[in-house]
């Protein structure tokens, strides 16, 4: 499904030209106002304009590469109330495979393409990064998949339960869109909830403060359980979603 997803990315290409186009205009002009700001500042809390880009892009490999992955859970509610996911339960696949990975978006894939170049161009602006600063940088951004994934995963729970999956993406969407800035520009309190509440910190800023040393060990660890203790819950309360779910013909 995932293939037949990603061929039919490609049929229009004036669309998909158009597609890729919106989302390099609206990157480059919010990667502007940072730079503007940083310029204007000198920093911006204690961070230099290299590592504030270096956070804003960051964010967008984590945001670009969950919402191409996961793009077959935006189109769940429709499965859930035209009963085709009644069809999803009885094929031998296993349904989470489907429902999430079930339709991966090539457009959004294709943008990952400048964004890693333009990644690996700024690992050595940002100055003294170290091989095992980079390993820990890799690792955390799959843990932030891995939040990601949880966080869809839920998203799916709640369709299961009352179809509104809709809201509950937009409302993840919000949320991880404050990690377009280091989540160290909030106040305490609000830091604290992104951090230990909603692992937004965690999947959008940890990983780049891993790459420029500025993690401590003991928040290292935690993201890593963190992500692992989010992903199990995730995967509980998906199949727990399944003891209750009512077939569309019943």
């Amino acid at each position: 499904m995932t293939i037949n997803s990603l061929q039919a990315s490609f049929v229009s290409r004036s669309g998909a030209f158009l597609f890729i186009s919106g989302k390099l205009i609206r990157f480059t002009f919010f990667l502007f106002l940072l730079v503007t700001l940083a310029q204007g500042t000198g920093a911006l809390k204690g961070y230099n304009l290299n590592q504030v880009i270096f956070f804003f892009l960051t964010f967008n490999l984590v945001d670009i590469f969950a919402q191409s992955l996961f793009r077959e859970v935006y189109h769940f509610r429709s499965v859930v109330m035209s009963g085709d996911f009644d069809l999803v339960l009885v094929k031998p696949i296993h349904p989470l495979i489907r429902v999430l990975l079930g339709g991966a978006d090539g457009m959004d894939m294709i943008t990952l393409v400048p964004l890693i170049g333009a990644i690996a161009y700024y690992v050595p602006q940002l100055g003294g990064v170290s091989g095992v600063n980079i390993i820990f940088y890799i690792l955390l951004v799959i843990n932030a998949l891995i939040l990601a994934t949880g966080f869809h995963i839920i998203s799916l729970v709640v369709g299961i339960l009352t179809t509104a999956v809709d809201q509950t993406i937009w409302i993840y969407r919000d949320l991880t869109s404050m990690g377009r800035i280091p989540v160290d520009f909030y106040n305490q309190i609000l830091r604290a909830l992104l951090f230990f509440a909603i692992p937004v910190g965690i999947m959008m800023t940890i990983p780049a403060k891993a790459l420029m040393g500025l993690l401590s060990p003991p928040m290292l660890i935690y993201s890593f359980v963190f992500g692992v203790l989010f992903l199990w819950a995730s995967f509980r309360l998906f199949h727990w979603s399944l003891s209750r779910y009512s077939s569309a013909s019943s």
